[in-house]
């Protein structure tokens, strides 16, 4: 049905999908659908970094970006990020063949789209990508809501933190909304640590890279 027949004003069927008061759109309408949501949220985006070294204390980058845009802009940049800055292992194919990531890209989809739907857009802080020559760090603003722990995400439970953006986000990105991302994510790839940091008040994924 196009927006003709179905008779309602885009605002109205904004409003009825939840991304909008009628008027303008809300947050979730801004980071889905909005054309440069960081002009009204500028901390919601991603941070990548890709630093020559173990930690922090390295002054050598080898790659950075500042990836802003609506959550699949992000998503999609994101993810070419990390790809692009990963090394391919051949395992046995052919010399002209691309190679298979050394982290599989399944999970690094898994990671990113837990990260943009499960954060905490309460606190306007960046989602941090940051790659070292050992590991990747994906680190997103909030622990985990309410009671929910490491192994209950784990096993596949979930507390919908963002319910209108997880909604919506099914239909643009590989987002099932079961609570699977994580389990899936550790299924593909066994080398990755959960951390709930509450102190800081922000959820850790390290995926350890192979050694070379």
């Amino acid at each position: 049905q196009t927006l003709e027949e179905s008779g309602l004003s885009l605002q109205q069927i904004a409003k009825s999908l939840h991304i909008s008061n009628g008027q303008q759109l809300n947050l979730a309408g801004l980071l889905l659908f909005g054309k440069n949501p960081q002009q009204f949220r500028p901390a919601f985006m991603v941070k990548a970094a890709y630093i020559d070294g173990t930690d922090l204390t390295s002054q050598n980058y080898r790659d950075s970006e500042d990836i802003e845009g609506p959550l699949l802009d992000q998503y999609e940049r994101t993810l070419f990020f990390i790809t692009r800055n990963l090394h391919r292992l051949q395992a046995g194919q052919g010399v002209n063949s691309l190679g298979k990531l050394e982290i599989p890209e399944i999970t690094l989809q898994e990671v990113l789209v837990n990260a943009l739907i499960h954060r905490d857009y309460f606190i306007s802080a960046p989602i941090r990508i940051l790659m070292f020559t050992d590991r990747v760090e994906v680190i997103s603003p909030g622990h985990l809501p309410n009671h929910l722990t490491v192994e209950q995400i784990r096993f596949g439970l979930s507390n919908m933190r963002n319910p209108i953006i997880a909604s919506h986000a099914t239909r643009q990105m590989p987002y099932r909304g079961l609570g699977s991302g994580i389990p899936r994510a550790l299924e593909s790839y066994e080398f990755i640590q959960l951390i709930d940091d509450r102190e800081g008040n922000q959820f850790k994924v390290i995926m350890q890279r192979p050694e070379r």
